[in-house]
């Protein structure tokens, strides 16, 4: 029997060891934390209960093919995808359902129907033409290119929008600013600005409104719960409290770890670690094209226990900045926080009203910041904090910090530390290059046999949907290179 190792407990490591397990591979999983998710934890206090990474559910149907069915993972779809709340004034309650969004956008809007149900004929499109090449597969093996649905992305390259910005096509097919800002939202799902990421990311409205979103019972950890006990299952060993000190390699080739000082034996290693991490732990240097690369955005986020209820607030709740563009360039360009940051705020005890006690709520209130480039994170901080109150008590008509009754905080600097996260950025590099997609870390190593890669860091890139294909890539690759038994 095959043996690997597996470095971090994230949700594409998860993915993998359940695979490489089902294929009849001795799986031991090491990870620095004291429970599996990587980025998706949670933490509670006050009688309130938060998910601190990721807050969207989209594409359920790949975690509902690694799960048996007597794990128990239940979700149920969303029938509003969010509230959203603009400078001028307008608010819009985004529908689920395609058909109702379209009605309901063109009202709220002013725009044409016809536009607005072209535009996400044209996300399926890029959805079912990328989704083959660009997502499910290696962009690093010739048979990606070889196999018919490779020929076909290959060509109708010219027409997936590489070629220009989000905001430009975004802009070019609507009149309405309010309109163009909400679809440009989206190059924030993995840390972009829309005036720089090419527009082939307008892929991803197709994903909310075409497929769904939806909300796991028990909240977002439940989806790293549910992985943990279906590898588990299997016979995956999970080492937790483990901290990599070393990845050990000779002659081209994986030897082992250095674990908490001890030395594990390993001829394939599978890491789920950041990229520019793996690196360090393999003292080698970080290849030109990813050194080169632009780190994605980061986060500030307070997880603040409000003890009232707000009718208004639904699950998911955007409330714009006023300047846009100068949010992104400030973010990007100018290494800092906007005067008037757009906000998200999650409030998961919408759905699941155990997550705070009666007749309170759990905010999860985030902002998107600049990479950690050694900025004095304490006073961006606190400066961000009374902007971020002045515009919930303007938008909201309240007095917030009156209503704070818990508190505790996440920014790039505590992200790069409690998750491993180079620089604290959320996606590992930007999407704010035509090419971007080409220039993530492959699924595989080119130079030391038996080193693998996958996580938002690498090829696909972040986000669960994202982190769950890139652990079925670098899964699939290893049992075509090494057959598990022989």
């Amino acid at each position: 029997m095959q043996k690997i190792s597996v470095a971090g407990a994230g949700i594409g490591g998860l993915t993998a060891a359940i695979r490489l397990a089902k294929a009849g591979y001795e799986v031991d999983v090491f990870e620095q934390k004291n429970e599996p998710g990587g980025k998706m934890a949670e933490i509670t206090g006050s009688g309130y209960r938060f998910d601190t990474g990721p807050s969207l559910f989209t594409m359920p149907h790949y975690i509902d093919a690694l799960l048996d069915k007597e794990i128990g993972f239940e979700y149920r779809k969303l029938n509003t995808l969010c509230h959203y709340f603009f400078p001028d004034g307008t608010f819009f309650a985004c529908p689920a359902d395609r058909h109702r969004f379209i009605q309901a956008a063109s009202e709220t809007f002013n725009e044409r129907g016809d536009a607005i149900q072209k535009h996400l004929n044209h996300s399926e499109y890029l959805y079912k033409i990328t989704a083959p090449v660009f997502l499910e597969k290696s962009l690093h093996r010739l048979s990606t290119y070889t196999h018919p649905k490779g020929i076909r992305g290959i060509l109708n390259l010219p027409f997936i929008g590489i070629q220009r910005s989000m905001h430009a096509a975004n802009s070019s097919r609507f009149s309405n600013k309010n309109l163009v800002q909400f679809f440009d939202r989206y190059a924030t799902y993995n840390g972009s600005n829309p005036w720089k990421a090419p527009s082939t990311l307008n892929v991803i409205p197709h994903l909310e409104m075409g497929i769904g979103a939806f909300f796991p019972k028990g909240g977002m950890i439940a989806i790293a719960k549910s992985l943990h006990r279906q590898a588990e299952s299997l016979g995956v060993r999970f080492h937790f409290g483990h901290t990599i000190d070393t990845i050990c390699h000779e002659n081209n080739q994986v030897k082992g770890l250095m674990v908490n000082g001890i030395f594990h034996p390993a001829n394939l290693l599978l890491s789920n670690l950041d990229v520019r991490l793996t690196y360090r732990l393999l003292n080698l240097s970080l290849p030109g094209k990813i050194k080169k690369s632009e780190p994605s955005s980061s986060a500030l986020i307070f997880y603040w226990g409000i003890k009232k209820k707000f009718p208004k607030l639904d699950l998911h709740n955007i409330m714009f900045g006023s300047d846009y563009k100068r949010e992104f360039q400030n973010i990007f360009d100018n290494q800092t926080i906007d005067d008037d940051p757009t906000v998200y705020i999650n409030i998961s005890s919408k759905e699941e009203a155990s997550d705070a006690p009666p007749d309170c709520e759990n905010w999860f209130v985030m902002i998107n910041t600049p990479a950690n480039r050694n900025q004095n994170w304490e006073a961006l901080r606190i400066e961000a904090r009374k902007r971020i109150i002045y515009k919930l008590n303007s938008t909201l008509d309240c007095d917030i910090e009156s209503l704070i009754e818990f508190e505790e905080y996440l920014d790039p600097v505590r992200i790069e530390s409690y998750t491993g996260s180079t620089f604290g950025s959320l996606y590992g590099s930007s999407s704010n290059n035509l090419m971007s997609a080409f220039f993530r870390q492959a699924n595989f190593s080119g130079k030391l046999k038996g080193l693998y890669f996958c996580g938002g860091s690498v090829h696909p890139g972040g986000g669960i949907p994202l982190c769950v294909l890139g652990g079925n890539i670098a899964s699939d690759i290893i049992i075509k290179n090494h057959h598990a038994r022989g």
